[in-house]
């Protein structure tokens, strides 16, 4: 305590009237190291006391290491400077409702045995609550944070609810502890939770985050959604203020959960298109429930190559080997960048993120969305150069007749060129001049003898003349009738020359396939 060798508890009594009859609102304090009795503090603050306001005004307050016993009573307190408690112990309830913070506020190290309450606490700067334990309630109900809030490394013993506040900033929860059900209500610019332990089951309900789970431990289900409305102020039952937030969407963005254990984890109605998958493990038992959305690919197709990209649902990591391995700056267009904390993947590595997240969808029962997974296993496993030449050919194959049965348009064009060219050879080359009329020949040798008669079939004669001539309605309906049956796997029973022959054969192998991947792509759309 400035100009005095011992602390406001050990002064002499004469000495901490003096001191605190001296005291004026906004007086700039420091008592590190204080134990506070409850009486003491309360003298304390009301020679803070401004009458304008009927609450303590305190400027700058130094309170690290001191100690707290009975309530420490600051409800409504005003802090015009910085506020620091760092290392404090409250040996009981500690009490900030509705108090106001227009410098930093630091509660790092602090130890609250009691309830903590900062129930309608504003704080102008940064708050920081890193390593500090909390054994009762922690009461941030209507708390507003101009700048971060920062909890890494907070224990939450007995917390069965944190919040709902709001936080302009970051919300900081990097290595806090929960250890009983707990559910976390925040709307803030960013949540991160890297490396926090749940040690049992727990709801985060948010708005307008950019989450980071990396390293999480989820002991017990996490379920991670978005709050649609505002959140209320339990007292008064009035929406939260939000205009620390104005002018950005309430959705929720999860950037990473590398490294998680995703059994654990669901997600509801989360924006997932920059979110990072590499790393985390149980992937297939992910829960992506709700209006869950992922990246896509590129929606400007270019001039060159109009039909280039379909549309579909892809994984971030796709995004991020695209442009590492771009040969050509046009070739990374509409693909997202990756971070420069982005490891490298191989396309085996993406391939098994799709081949994990697609079961995750099927079990859902989400199957257009698991299709589009599928899609992108499909296109890692094409490019992988790891693979043999063959699976990949017979990849490059299937996703040129048919986007890996997934693209029904891609397979009727197939189907309708197959059905055309079989039909201009029919017409052309495929079907004789004349059909082939039976004739039957025979003789007797001697009267009363048997007869002996012969029916033969001419062989098909082949069209001559100028191509043009050749192209008949009559031999185009011929065609159409072959080639119909050709698609149904049927025989025509028409005649045919020898190139005919060998061109149905073809379209009745080829065409029934290229129907049945039509049918295949339709079916992974609607399937349910």
């Amino acid at each position: 305590m400035t100009g005095h060798t011992a602390c406001l508890a050990h002064l002499a009594a004469t000495d901490r009237d003096a001191y605190l009859n001296g005291l004026t609102p906004g007086t700039d304090i420091d008592h590190r190291g204080t134990p506070f009795t409850e009486d003491l503090l309360n003298r304390l603050l009301t020679a803070l006391h401004d009458p304008t306001t009927g609450e303590p005004h305190i400027g700058a307050a130094w309170f690290d290491w001191a100690t707290f016993t009975g309530t420490a009573w600051f409800v409504g307190a005003t802090f015009t400077g910085d506020a620091k408690f760092g290392r404090v112990t409250f040996a009981g309830d500690a009490k900030f409702a509705g108090a106001a913070f227009t410098g930093d506020a630091g509660f790092a190290g602090a130890t609250f045995a009691g309830d903590a309450g900062f129930a309608g606490a504003i704080f102008t700067g940064d708050a920081k609550f890193a390593g500090a334990i909390f054994t009762g309630d922690a009461r941030f109900a209507g708390a507003i944070f101009t700048g971060d809030a920062g909890f890494a490394g907070a224990r939450f013993e007995t917390v069965s609810r944190l919040g709902p506040l709001v936080c302009g900033a970051r919300v900081v929860l990097d290595g806090a502890v929960f250890g009983q059900p707990v559910t976390v209500e925040m709307a803030a610019r960013e949540v991160s939770c890297a490396r926090t332990r749940w040690i049992s089951t727990a709801t985060l309900h948010l708005r307008y985050a950019e989450v980071d789970l990396r390293d999480a431990i989820l002991e017990y289900p996490v379920v991670v959604a978005a709050r649609p409305d505002p959140f209320s102020f339990h007292r008064s039952g009035s929406p939260l203020s939000e205009a620390e937030l104005s002018g950005r969407e309430p959705g929720v963005r999860l950037t990473s959960v590398g490294g998680v254990d995703a059994a654990h984890l669901a997600l509801h109605t989360i924006d997932l298109s920059m979110c990072r998958f590499a790393g985390a493990v149980h992937l297939d038992q992910l829960r992506v429930d709700g209006w869950c959305t992922f990246a896509t690919t590129p929606t400007d197709r270019g001039r060159r190559f109009p039909w280039r990209w379909s549309r579909r649902n892809t994984l971030a990591e796709e995004h991020h080997w695209r442009v590492r391995t771009a040969r050509r700056p046009a070739r990374a267009h509409g693909w997202t960048a990756p971070p420069s904390d982005a490891p490298e993947l191989r396309p085996a590595a993406v391939a098994a993120l799709y081949r994990q997240i697609r079961k995750s969808l099927e079990d859902g029962k989400n199957e257009p969305d698991a299709a589009d997974f599928y899609y992108g296993e499909c296109e890692m496993r094409r490019h992988d150069t790891f693979r043999s030449r063959g699976e990949r050919m017979l990849l490059t194959a299937y996703w040129a007749l048919s986007g890996y049965g997934l693209r029904a348009t891609r397979a009727l064009a197939w189907l309708g060129a197959a059905m055309t060219a079989t039909i201009a050879v029919m017409v052309l080359w495929g079907l004789p001049v004349d059909d082939p009329k039976p004739t039957t020949t025979g003789r007797q040798a001697a009267v009363g003898q048997q007869v002996t008669l012969t029916t033969d079939t001419p062989d098909p004669v082949n069209p001559t003349g100028p191509l043009p001539d050749r192209v008949t309605g009559e031999r185009f309906e011929k065609a159409l009738r072959v080639v119909i049956n050709s698609v149904v796997f049927r025989s025509s029973g028409q005649d045919l020359t020898t190139t005919g022959t060998y061109a149905e054969m073809t379209s009745r192998l080829a065409e029934p396939v290229l129907l049945g991947l039509v049918v295949l792509a339709v079916r992974s759309r609607v399937k349910r």
